[in-house]
């Protein structure tokens, strides 16, 4: 079942157990534009079917937020104009060179180019997959894009971002909403999970410069203003303390600096960033 956000705005949730992100649909006087198109085929044809639902405009276009497999492998279902940024695009050719047979698939995984995760969502909801072929984006662009969709504008933007170097968002300025796909989370470099600490404050930059009010995420579904302010300001408190890979001495100064301890979700930041710390001096 969609989420109505506003008479124009809808979203899929974010289902963790089955690895789906958020989904978004974006709906002008003329057209649609669809948010990431899932993880499996599967779940790109949930999607559809309830979009078909809705008595809105026909979807013209797919916005990729990146190129992490659960947000583009349901591409192909998608009769519509496939939109990236540059560096997406590149990291798509990959997973276009693929085969998705059980052998080949074991394959990728053995030689840690997938995850097994993927592998079993590949094999579950991708049926008639021997023959499988991922198709190629149709429009590419660099930093910015603006589509209207008929009274509707959506403005594309590859940002900085603590969790790959290839993150888009989407902004509709009439509705200060903007779609984050997973660019606010960390990221995980040999097996340590952590946030680029050089990146965090670029990109929360890059994101507030935009007046929104509503944040859609990759794996929260919706936050408000208020919310993102709030993880924004524990994320900036925990990398201010780090400052080398000793996780001790961060929350020393964490505690000399705030007069308390952190809290739950300070301490994990704190920890993210002294693991970027450990990566960057591997």
């Amino acid at each position: 079942m969609l989420n109505k956000l506003s008479n124009t705005i809808y979203y899929l949730s974010n289902q963790d157990d089955k690895d789906r992100p958020t989904l978004g649909l974006v709906c002008g006087d003329q057209y649609s534009l669809v948010i990431d198109s899932g993880n499996s085929t599967q779940h790109a044809k949930d999607f559809l079917q309830e979009i078909e639902k809705l008595n809105v405009p026909p979807v013209k276009y797919v916005v990729l937020t990146h190129a992490h497999w659960d947000h583009f492998l349901g591409m192909n279902e998608f009769d519509a104009t496939v939109i990236v940024n540059s560096q997406t695009n590149e990291m798509i050719k990959e997973w276009r060179s693929y085969s998705y047979d059980d052998r080949s698939l074991q394959n990728y995984v053995d030689n840690n180019q997938m995850s097994a995760m993927c592998m079993k969502i590949i094999q579950t909801d991708m049926p008639n997959r021997n023959s499988f072929k991922m198709k190629s984006p149709d429009v590419i662009f660099d930093n910015t894009l603006t589509i209207d969709l008929g009274n509707k504008i959506c403005i594309l933007e590859r940002i900085k971002s603590t969790h790959t170097n290839d993150s888009t968002i989407i902004y509709i300025p009439d509705e200060n909403v903007v779609f984050l796909g997973d660019s606010a989370y960390g990221t995980t470099t040999n097996s340590l999970f952590h946030y680029k600490q050089s990146l965090l404050l670029p990109m929360i930059k890059d994101i507030q410069k935009h007046d929104a009010e509503m944040f859609l995420l990759g794996h929260e579904s919706i936050c408000d203003r208020n919310e993102m302010n709030i993880y924004w300001k524990e994320l900036t408190a925990a990398s201010q303390v780090v400052k080398s890979t000793s996780l001790e001495n961060a929350l020393e100064l964490f505690k000399v600096d705030n007069n308390r301890d952190p809290n739950d979700n300070e301490f994990f930041f704190i920890k993210a960033f002294v693991n970027d710390h450990i990566i960057q001096s591997q």
